[in-house]
């Protein structure tokens, strides 16, 4: 078996320095938003781009409360949460996305990567995104410039996030 590094995936994979919950750090500390690629906050969500994500767009909807489940959460935060995937949905169709997937992976045993706060993924889609190479070696290869992808959502989430 051949293998391919990604040394700069190991804080996704148990090695991060950082304290407590990485959502509620992106919470609280609004004056790093462009460094940690937020693009949108109110009062009750925010928005980031996924650190490591499925396809180029990959964003998360997150609410500012720690809970990991909506079954904790108040049925207005939900609502609000819901409310800004929908405009999320928007948001990646006029980026490009041909699909999205849409979804919560709630606790670990559902597939959350980080199980203790909630949130919502939105992931645009492409014809032909999924290709030989994520099939046979477990791996993506991005043709995109990052800062270029959170700019182009940024500029979309002044259109859609109002």
């Amino acid at each position: 078996m051949e293998y391919l590094y990604a040394p700069w995936r190991a804080d996704y994979f148990g090695d991060s320095k950082e304290e407590g919950c990485i959502f509620c750090n992106l919470s609280q500390h609004k004056e790093d938003d462009t460094k940690n690629r937020v693009f949108y906050r109110d009062d009750k969500i925010f928005c980031v781009m996924n650190k490591y994500p499925y396809t180029p767009g990959h964003f998360l909807i997150i609410p500012h409360i720690h809970t990991n489940s909506p079954a904790t959460l108040e049925s207005e935060i939900w609502l609000h949460l819901q409310t800004f995937g929908q405009k999320g949905v928007l948001l990646l169709e006029e980026f490009g996305a041909q699909g999205v997937n849409y979804g919560i992976n709630i606790k670990k045993a559902g597939g959350a990567g980080i199980p203790d706060h909630l949130h919502l993924h939105l992931i645009p889609r492409f014809i032909g995104d999924t290709n030989f190479f994520t099939t046979i070696n477990e791996g993506r290869v991005y043709g995109v410039n990052f800062e270029e992808i959170f700019q182009k959502i940024k500029t979309l989430a002044k259109k859609h996030f109002k």
